[in-house]
């Protein structure tokens, strides 16, 4: 007996099943699988982009708007000076085009690396309901631009941004038909409380998240 075969053996037993399932049961299976039935969901009475701000606050995220792409550059350099971080960084290469130059910065269209201070990336789409970045991993969307920096930017269009987790899937079904390698989700700056229930944040990844809203 294979290892697969065994681990399913024990499953199967577990389920106080004797055997596998039938044609009819398989068929049934696959189709819940395929068709992504949703679970019960909590009452959504609320507008998405005020509760995506305001789930990003409470995550320790800080979020600015700009009205059309085109504003970005400033929008990122106000937020690095106010915080004296450094005027350099990385950015997807959608973003190399912004005239990152006027606004006093040098923004290299490449994928972070280790001593990278700050990254700025887009993201698929935004979650309101937890105040959640959706990034895919791909050749042009680097994914160490939102892990390795000490500071993440994400330009978000208000567009993009869904009311749950499963419209996000819903989404991304629709769009692409398939999963891509890696989909992240980023809920704020990285965190932990495992040494004696202290916060600590950075620990994994990013000290600051800052959002940017673009409305067109």
């Amino acid at each position: 007996m294979s290892a697969r075969d065994n681990i399913l053996g024990r499953i199967r037993t577990a389920l106080g099943r004797s055997a596998p399932l039938s044609d009819k049961q398989s068929l049934a299976m696959r189709g819940k699988l395929r068709d992504h039935p949703r679970g019960p969901l909590p009452s959504m009475g609320w507008e998405p982009i005020p509760r995506f701000k305001e789930r990003c606050v409470m995550l320790s995220s800080t979020v600015d708007e700009a009205t059309h792409l085109g504003d970005v550059p400033s929008a990122v350099a106000r937020y690095l000076r106010t915080r004296d971080l450094p005027q350099r960084g990385v950015c997807w290469p959608e973003f190399s085009a912004l005239d990152w130059q006027s606004a006093g910065l040098q923004m290299a269209a490449r994928p972070a690396m280790g001593d990278d201070k700050v990254g700025l990336s887009g993201s698929y789409c935004a979650i309101a309901e937890t105040g959640t970045l959706m990034l895919l991993s791909g050749q042009n969307t680097h994914g160490t631009t939102s892990l390795l920096p000490d500071t993440h930017i994400a330009i978000v269009q208000t567009s993009r941004i869904v009311r749950s987790m499963e419209d996000a899937f819903d989404l991304l079904r629709k769009e692409h038909g398939h999963l891509p390698r890696q989909v992240a989700f980023v809920s704020g700056p990285s965190r932990t409380a495992d040494i004696e229930m202290t916060l600590v944040l950075g620990i994994h990844g990013p000290y600051r998240v800052h959002i940017i809203l673009v409305g067109s």
